[in-house]
């Protein structure tokens, strides 16, 4: 039957060897048999700890999005303005932009298989609290499902976007500055308005095949949408504009 013995002399920390880039962990013996220690007895080893390593898993390089998924490199924030003010943490804008750097194998509709509806490279603007994020490489990327991509954006000029699947992109009329009886208003209170007219669509939703259907509003039209749906956006102009479902319009204006 083998038989250890243990002395104080033979187990030294110094004899230890030491393993750089492992991280220690407590070491635990489910099962030990056959092992003497003689007349020693734990208070013999009063500073003495057992431990083992175990390897670092190393960091995700890439990421492969699935299904209807995209994954997008997120745009850094805005640290200063157009005059060249710095702006602190908490008055910095999220980012609603990204780079485009993988996309999924697409979605089945009813039997046809439609396609993700941007490529790799594309300037894109998603919904504003859409998607998972996820770093790295050193970056922040986020992992959404194309339906949360609201349109293509390649220039600088917000009205220069082109709204995919049922989103349509609307200029918002100017608020009021005065009241009926010529009061002049403050930004507090003038109105949020909900009519603006439209400067572009997208293609349309899909039907149960896989089709396109085109939408019933084209550019020019001038709507009534409702008052809290969509994402908004500042366009250099100072012009607001408004990126929302076709379903969100409720009527066109004459």
């Amino acid at each position: 039957m083998a038989t250890a013995q243990l002395t104080a002399s033979s187990i030294s920390s110094r004899n230890l060897p030491s393993f750089e880039g492992f991280r220690p962990s407590a070491l635990q013996f489910h099962s030990i048999r056959n092992i003497r220690f003689g007349n020693l007895t734990q208070r013999s080893f009063p500073s003495l700890v057992v431990k083992a390593v175990t390897v670092v898993a190393p960091k995700h390089t890439s990421v492969k999005p699935l299904g209807d998924r995209v994954l997008v490199k997120i745009k850094d924030a805005e640290e200063k303005t157009e005059g060249g003010i710095i702006l602190p943490t908490t008055a910095q804008s999220k980012p609603q932009g990204g780079e485009v750097v993988a996309v999924g194998e697409g979605k089945s509709v009813g039997k046809s298989k439609v396609d993700i509806c941007v490529k790799t490279g594309a300037q894109v603007v998603y919904s504003k609290y859409a998607g998972t994020e996820v770093e790295f490489n050193g970056s922040k990327h986020l992992i959404l499902k194309d339906d949360d991509i609201i349109g293509i954006l390649e220039t600088d000029e917000v009205k220069d976007l082109k709204p995919l699947n049922d989103r349509v992109l609307i200029k918002v009329a100017e608020a009021e500055k005065t009241t009926a009886g010529g009061l002049l208003l403050t930004e507090a209170t003038k109105e949020k308005p909900s009519i603006g007219t439209v400067i572009a669509v997208g293609p349309g939703p899909l039907d149960e095949e896989g089709n396109r259907k085109p939408l019933s509003i084209t550019p020019g039209n001038t709507v009534l949408y409702s008052k809290y749906a969509g994402n908004d956006f500042k366009g250099k102009d100072g012009s607001d504009y408004i990126a929302l479902r076709a379903s969100d319009v409720m009527a066109v204006l004459s």
